[in-house]
């Protein structure tokens, strides 16, 4: 798809997209593109300036995508504290007897440490990182089942 700048014998400027650049030469010559705010038939490519990526324009795109991540992630973690149950410190021994049949299942989270979770990972116990909340990060990493 193009994006061209269309300017019509009255000077009203508008824009149409095209599938190629051939599309608007042959759509000219049918008389298929008309000028939305006068009707005129008479419409010629205005000039138009290449959309150029710029360091400042590459920057504010990643701004954006990181600021849209954090609310992601924020959404996740309000999520979770909404509707699991905080088990604190037991989060390991929790997980494990879910998993082991010893407890009833049921949506949890809390800390572990890099250990614990290494030992849940190795021993298929199904865990997922929750995200850190952006104004506090603890040593011990909390975690979900």
């Amino acid at each position: 798809m193009i994006r061209y700048a269309l300017r019509c014998e009255f000077d009203h400027e508008f824009e149409a997209w095209f599938s190629n650049s051939s599309a608007f030469d042959e759509q000219k010559a049918k008389a298929l593109i008309e000028c939305p705010h006068c009707g005129s038939l008479h419409v010629d490519k205005a000039i138009m300036a290449p959309m150029v990526r710029t360091s400042e324009t590459v920057d504010a795109r990643q701004a954006d995508a990181t600021r849209a991540m954090r609310e992601a992630l924020h959404k996740v973690r309000k999520h979770v504290e909404q509707n699991f149950d905080y088990v604190g410190n037991s989060f390991a021994k929790e997980a494990r007897d879910m998993h082991d049949g010893i407890a009833p299942e049921r949506a949890i989270y809390g800390e572990a440490s890099r250990e614990e979770i290494r030992e849940l990972v190795e021993d298929g116990v199904p865990i997922a990182p929750l995200p850190a909340a952006p104004e506090a990060v603890t040593p011990k990493s909390k975690a979900l089942n």
